[in-house]
């Protein structure tokens, strides 16, 4: 099974304006190292958590159809499922009609049911599911408490910035940072 981003988010869920006023700065001279930061930032939450906060394209390939005919989309909220791909024995491509799954995009983790198996797929990487996650397509959509977090996150890691090698960086998480995030990890038995 193998997870990768096919299309980043094309904004931060916190701009550059916002983190200067939390970090109560005015000027231009750090606005590349801020959005760098908050981008980091963003991510980071991204796989703590398993979320996805703006809207961004991602590309799930697993060899085969689970027993249980269950394929499970590990971001989370998924918005749509946007085509889903079989891989024959000689590498040809054919697309999966919608009609041969379910999709179940309440749950956590989004569930994809196939009712109908596809006809025989190669050994690896034999089926491709595109589908799109996040909250919405601007930072207002994302929850606010992650938002903040994120901030929490670009102040500590702008304050340690120089105490620290590059190599040795990201230094240490902040607690709060920790405590804000913990009720959107997603926790398995």
């Amino acid at each position: 099974m193998t997870l990768l981003r096919t299309v980043e988010p094309a904004v931060e869920p916190v701009t550059v304006s916002e983190a200067k006023a939390f970090l109560r700065m005015s000027g231009t001279a750090e606005d590349e190292l801020l959005a760098g930061l908050i981008k980091a930032a963003r991510e980071d939450v991204e796989r703590a958590t398993g979320l996805a906060l703006i809207e961004q394209d991602w590309r799930l390939a697993i060899d085969c159809i689970p027993t249980n005919k269950v394929v499970l989309l590990m971001r989370h909220p998924v918005r749509e499922v946007v085509s889903v791909t079989a891989y024959g024995s000689e590498g040809e491509a054919s697309l999966v009609t919608p009609g041969s799954y379910q999709v179940d995009l309440i749950s956590r983790p989004a569930r994809l049911l196939f009712v109908n198996r596809p006809p025989a797929t190669r050994a690896m990487n034999g089926l491709e599911v595109d589908f799109r996650a996040g909250f919405g397509e601007s930072g207002v959509d994302v929850p606010d408490l992650l938002r903040r977090a994120i901030l929490v996150l670009v102040a500590h890691w702008h304050e340690f910035r120089a105490s620290y090698g590059p190599d040795e960086q990201p230094v240490s998480y902040p607690p709060q940072y920790e405590r804000m995030i913990a009720g959107y990890r997603d926790r398995r038995l």
